[in-house]
């Protein structure tokens, strides 16, 4: 369901990204699939060094249809980054892609929390995030962080995912690191 970033996928994702109801919410536009192969590279190169984690979602058939990345990570907090082309809304894939995607920045990565700022605007995203039992408003816990993000006025609404939030609902529901529940 999720791999490394790769300069092949390029074109596919360009054209899922270039919709309409996609592209005013992506944090990295591109106009053209030549800058979309120029912001690729440059994200490889930073995973390389560490300063971020980009992966490409995959459907059923192995074919590319999003991207997700954890961004300005610093002391083990990074924020999420998610989208998903248009005809692939509502089958499930952006809360797949999530758990999958947490599990490897806290099992493997070492990331401590992940941020999600959405804009208050992009209803899509908040109700998607508002169906992720372990996410909680960050604004009580990290009024700091909540206020650089909302900087000139209140755009986003901040969530957190901490690690021990997140892998205390999966002990508590008994759900598997794919999403099914434990029988």
């Amino acid at each position: 369901m999720l791999k490394k970033r790769d300069l092949y996928e390029v074109p596919q994702l360009y054209e899922l990204m270039a919709h309409p109801e996609v592209l005013p919410f992506i944090r990295h536009k591109a106009f053209s699939t030549d800058e979309l192969y120029f912001q690729t590279k440059q994200m490889m190169e930073q995973e390389e060094r560490g300063l971020l984690i980009s992966r490409t979602i995959l459907n059923e058939y192995q074919h590319p249809i999003g991207t997700i990345n954890l961004f300005d990570i610093q002391d083990n907090k990074g924020f999420l980054a998610t989208w998903i082309g248009q005809p692939y809304f509502g089958k499930g894939y952006n809360k797949h892609a999530k758990e999958q995607f947490l599990e490897e920045l806290f099992l493997i990565s070492g990331i401590e929390a992940v941020f999600i700022k959405i804009r208050n605007n992009n209803l899509r995203s908040l109700k998607a995030a508002l169906k992720l039992p372990y996410m909680i408003a960050a604004r009580p816990l990290y009024p700091e962080t909540y206020n650089a993000v909302n900087q000139e006025s209140p755009v986003y609404e901040l969530f957190v995912i901490s690690k021990e939030q997140y892998f205390l609902y999966k002990q508590l529901t008994g759900a598997t690191g794919d999403g099914e529940a434990v029988v």
